[in-house]
C-alpha cells in the first residue's frame, strides 16, 4: 500500500469512531428524547446521514486497496482515493444540512 493510501486510511480510521458514535447517539435520543421520536422526518435523515457515512467510509478502505494496484496515472489515482471519502463526508452533510433548512422554513420540524 502507498504512502498516500496508508495516510487516508490512517484519517479514515480515525473518523470511523464519530461516525459510530453519532449512529449511537440516535440510539439514545430514541430513548431519552420524546420530541425526538415524534419526529419523524428527523429521524429519518439522520438515520440515513449517519448509515451512508458509515458504509462509504468502509467502502472508502477497501479502495484504497485496488487503487494502487489499478494500472492509473498519478492524478487519477489521487482522485480515485480521495472521491469516496469525500462522499462520506458530503453526501451526510446533504441530508443534516435538508434537515436544518427544512426546520428553519418550518416550526413543525
Amino acid at each position: 500500500m502507498s504512502r498516500q493510501s496508508r495516510l487516508t486510511a490512517g484519517v479514515l480510521l480515525i473518523l470511523m469512531p464519530a461516525v459510530v458514535y453519532g449512529g449511537t447517539s440516535i440510539l439514545w435520543l430514541l430513548v431519552g428524547d420524546p420530541d425526538y421520536a415524534q419526529n419523524q422526518l428527523r429521524q429519518d435523515l439522520w438515520r440515513a446521514g449517519h448509515a451512508h457515512a458509515g458504509v462509504l467510509l468502509v467502502l472508502s478502505l477497501v479502495t484504497l486497496r485496488y487503487v494502487d494496484e489499478a494500472n492509473l496515472p498519478g492524478w487519477l489515482k489521487t482522485v480515485a482515493r480521495h472521491s469516496i471519502p469525500a462522499a462520506a463526508i458530503l453526501l451526510p452533510a446533504a441530508f443534516f444540512c435538508l434537515y436544518c433548512r427544512l426546520s428553519l422554513h418550518s416550526r413543525t420540524l
